[in-house]
């Protein structure tokens, strides 16, 4: 079975090297390992007692971040390194100041994984939620350098719970222990003879609370807003945008719209621009002189959307069409009652919310158009479904201090 994996890493770093003649994010992530190891090598300082966290991409650095700021102010005396997957990840946080280190992981053959835990020597290894590599974990194991998963969630359809899981069970069983979202991906770990696991929560919740803590506030969105209803659409793919626009071009209440659209590369926003009839201003051009004639305002950029909510009466979040939704719990905390796709299976938060009437699935334009109708209009509804909403977030946190007092106890 590892031959068959190690020929599976082999050829999905073909497939990447083919796609980077043409996508944009494969080219960075082939980039990005370009004598990766060397540069790793001649970077990092030997006398460093480092500490690892290694995310797949930005929102699982996000939903580790809080756990990494706990423990560089607990350890002070430590270096943090920071390894990503995903391009996504890297090329937005590569710069991130609370951390010494930040680099992609090497491909996961067990050379690259061998000097790779060579060259930093961690004291201990966090991976975040999931992206449990093999030969990683491996030579982690092998050195007895504790490994742990921060804010795992297990469903019942992966491959560790299947009759034919035995080779993947034997990565989890190298972990030393599990910090699991809810009771549902304990009892998995439970009943293939897992007990190193606690129940913590996740730690999105407290991520999503400090961010709303320490947004800014946006003069020009305000001014934009001129205290009117707004729909803030935020991380949506084309799905999305196709029934957003339709509902834009066709709606006849006193709304503005701000879109923030997952791909914002030029021609995309261009492309999107050109589609509404309405008067539509981008985030880059947008003034205080400017920002009172729109109706739409597209972001066209990265970072900022967790502060845009604060803007919204209603919220929409993206991706549930599609890939997997995108973060609701900013929107959540502010206490906006919240629509996505009917693709959600996967996020316990958004049936969490649907139950409590804090969010709305909706499965085409029409089912789009009557709640946002609604919810435009009863706002004793409105505001009772956004209570709920920020009701459940406060109820969530508190999962990074169960983990750290956990990690500080060991």
């Amino acid at each position: 079975m590892t031959a068959l994996y190690n020929v599976g890493v082999f050829f999905y770093q073909l497939i990447i090297s083919i796609a980077s003649l043409f996508d944009p994010k494969a080219k960075q992530w082939i980039r990005g390992r370009r004598a990766l190891l060397e540069k790793i090598r001649n970077t990092v300082h030997k006398e460093d007692s480092i500490v690892w966290f290694h995310c797949a991409s930005l929102g699982e650095f996000e939903q580790g971040r809080p756990v990494l700021e706990h423990y560089r102010k607990q350890h002070p005396e430590h270096k943090i390194l920071v390894t990503f997957f995903s391009p996504s990840g890297y090329e937005i946080r590569k710069n991130y100041p609370l951390a010494d280190y930040i680099f992609y992981l090497p491909a996961d053959t067990a050379r690259n994984a061998k000097h790779f835990i060579e060259i930093i020597r961690p004291k201990k290894a966090f991976f975040i939620k999931y992206d449990f590599w093999h030969h990683y974990i491996k030579q982690l194991h092998e050195q007895q350098i504790p490994i742990y998963v921060v804010s795992a969630s297990f469903r019942a359809s992966q491959v560790y719970f299947k009759p034919y899981g035995t080779w993947f069970r034997k990565i989890l069983n190298r972990i030393d222990h599990f910090f699991v979202q809810n009771q549902q991906s304990a009892d998995l770990l439970q009943s293939i003879g897992l007990k190193n696991h606690t129940i913590s929560g996740d730690t999105r919740f407290d991520r999503a609370i400090q961010l709303v803590e320490q947004a800014k506030e946006l003069s020009v969105i305000e001014m934009f807003t001129k205290n009117e209803s707004v729909l803030v659409a935020g991380s949506i793919w084309p799905p999305d945008e196709k029934i957003l626009l339709e509902y834009i071009e066709n709606s006849t209440h006193k709304i503005k719209y701000i879109l923030a659209p997952h791909e914002i590369h030029e021609s995309h926003i261009e492309q999107l621009s050109k589609a509404i009839s309405k008067t539509t201003i981008r985030y880059s051009q947008i003034t205080k002189q400017n920002a009172t004639n729109a109706d739409v305002l597209i972001i066209d950029n990265v970072g900022m959307l967790a502060a845009v909510y604060r803007y919204a009466t209603v919220a929409y979040v993206g991706g549930a069409f599609g890939k997997g939704l995108h973060n609701i719990l900013e929107a959540a905390t502010y206490g906006l009652p919240v629509l996505f796709g009917n693709k959600h299976d996967k996020f316990p938060e958004a049936s969490a919310l649907i139950e409590r009437g804090a969010a709305f699935a909706i499965r085409n334009y029409n089912e789009l158009k009557e709640k946002l109708d609604h919810l435009f209009t009863e706002n004793k509804q409105r505001l009772a479904s956004g209570q709920q909403a920020r009701e459940y977030i406060i109820q969530q946190q508190g999962a990074t201090q169960k983990i750290s007092n956990y990690i500080l106890d060991m």
